[in-house]
């Protein structure tokens, strides 16, 4: 059996997670032991929190920055770049990311709590998928973040996760709410017995053969992706489906060569996380000490009427001279232990990016120019998570929303002139990470301005502006700061005004020589 034999192969990783899951996120479920208690106490091997605190930071990070709830961070907009200038094809593809948005982050989506999730598996684990459907209650979206120790990869020839194996549990009630009558008898039977009762499942999705498709079919055989709902006891078919677009959203934070699953900041910092988790221990020993020093006495029966509390005069503690008969252990160099803390801590941190989002916040006080160079720097930086997490996660993220808001009929009429060229949708990102990414040029941009307007203060000559292109300028600079296509005019309206404006000085200029046209002309008639 195929799930049998991808569990085989991946116990290495297995235990790798599971080191991690202790160290770094223990409050998510195990990968070694799959009978974990709901609720008992998992992090008895944590000493520091550091790690911990800098797994969560690096999730919201990632969905500050790469999909902030309070941005629109993508468009989407005509593979064909000629139609992007039809405004018709440009506001019709803003109305289908506007819709797309609604209900991606609709309370039914339930997209927010799921990306969090789904950003802590990666910074943690390195892998992490998401499984898109339509939403059972209500029109729109429903999104789940899948555990990594239930599902499993394959990669086609081109490294591409083309099939996804689920191995999950469910209740009798939930199974019966989501197949009913197609339950195995064990489950019907226990459901109105034991509804709480648990049994495992696998659901299994990849490409259809294509002996299998028939594309002129309208029901499952004629969609791309085969899927099928296996109930383990009894190895039971309960369904048979497919879908037009693949449901999981399979990610990895890095790739390794020879490796389908991904490697995290958790796995490169793991030295520096068991260093600092060993040095806490030391640390805490020796600050206990501190507190609460050992008492050195040179008889042990000293202390019998000796007493440590606060205000109390203990008789005899000190010799004739002065000299106490009782003294402290001396301890280590405590700041020195701090010190070594910290540079572990240091080294957690960055890799976990929180030093590179702490750039602008560093220096408050900078001009627009010194804000785009820090941004550009970032991006530059970021460039690598930035590109894996759109193409291999948010592109067909994005792809399988807009195909189950079209089953649904959620999006508008396409305009006729984008039915007839038949063409195909991309995604432009607008994210603050991708903006980063762009900034070099308003950069460029802003610092040449600059400099050519230094000159012209001095020479009074503003002929050097000529050689910028402003009607190019202007809408890409509007494009990289994401301001919508809805606030701006169309090329018609901008030629109109232009006429506009262009008649108006003409009017104007004619208004103020007819003064002098009148006294030319009473001139010569005189």
């Amino acid at each position: 059996m195929l799930f049998e034999q991808e569990s085989g192969r991946r116990g290495t990783w297995e235990s790798h997670w599971q080191e991690i899951k202790d160290r770094v996120y223990p409050s998510t479920a195990d990968f070694t032991n799959a009978f974990t208690t709901p609720g008992s106490k998992r992090n008895q091997e944590v000493y520091d929190s550091t790690a911990g605190v800098a797994l969560n930071r690096f999730a919201a990070i990632l969905d500050s920055l790469l999909t902030p709830r309070n941005q629109t961070w993508h468009r989407v907009m005509s593979s064909m770049d000629e139609l992007n200038k039809d405004r018709a094809v440009r506001l019709y593809y803003e109305d289908v990311t506007r819709i797309l948005f609604k209900y991606r982050y609709a309370t039914v989506a339930n997209f927010a709590s799921q990306n969090m999730m789904f950003n802590k598996s990666l910074g943690a684990f390195g892998s992490a998928t998401m499984f898109i459907d339509a939403a059972a209650s209500e029109p729109g979206l429903r999104y789940k973040t899948c555990h990594l120790g239930e599902t499993y990869f394959m990669e086609n020839h081109q490294g591409q996760i083309d099939q996804v194996i689920r191995h999950f549990a469910m209740t009798a009630k939930q199974a019966i709410q989501k197949w009913g009558d197609k339950c195995p008898t064990n489950i019907r039977e226990a459901a109105p017995k034991d509804p709480g009762k648990e049994f495992m499942f696998i659901h299994y999705v990849g490409p259809r053969a294509n002996h299998e498709m028939d594309v002129e079919r309208a029901d499952y055989l004629g969609m791309p992706w085969k899927s099928c709902y296996v109930a383990v006891e009894g190895k039971v078919l309960i369904d048979e489906g497919g879908y037009n677009t693949f449901p999981y959203t399979p990610s990895r934070y890095e790739q390794s060569p020879n490796e389908v699953y991904g490697r995290s900041p958790a796995m490169d910092v793991l030295p520096a996380i068991k260093t600092l988790n060993e040095q806490k221990k030391t640390y805490l020993k020796q600050g206990h000490r501190a507190v609460d020093p050992v008492l050195l006495v040179h008889d042990d029966g000293i202390l019998d009427s000796f007493s440590l509390k606060p205000g109390h005069a203990n008789a005899g503690a000190v010799n004739k001279d002065g000299r106490p008969l009782v003294h402290t252990l001396p301890v280590g160099n405590i700041a020195a232990g701090k010190d070594m803390m910290d540079e572990e801590r240091s080294i957690i941190k960055d890799n976990f990016l929180i030093t590179i989002f702490q750039i602008l916040a560093e220096t408050p006080t900078m001009t627009a120019t010194e804000v785009l160079e820090r941004t550009r720097e970032k991006g530059i930086l970021l460039a690598p998570t930035i590109g894996r997490q759109q193409s291999e996660r948010l592109g067909p993220q994005i792809e399988r929303e807009l195909d189950v808001l079209a089953q649904q009929g959620l999006l508008p009429p396409m305009p006729p002139v984008l039915q007839e060229a038949g063409a195909q949708f991309k995604v432009e990102y607008d994210s603050p990470l991708s903006r980063a990414q762009r900034a070099e040029e308003a950069a460029g941009l802003m610092r040449t301005i600059e400099a050519v307007l230094g000159v012209a203060n001095v020479t009074g000559d503003l002929s050097p502006l000529d050689h910028f292109n402003w009607d190019t300028i202007v809408p890409d600079m509007s494009d990289i700061n994401a301001v919508p296509v809805r606030w701006r005019n169309g090329v018609d309206q901008i030629q109109a005004l232009r006429q506009g404006r262009a008649q108006q000085q003409q009017e104007q200029t004619m208004i103020q020589a007819a003064p002098s046209a009148a006294a030319m002309m009473k001139a010569q008639k005189a």
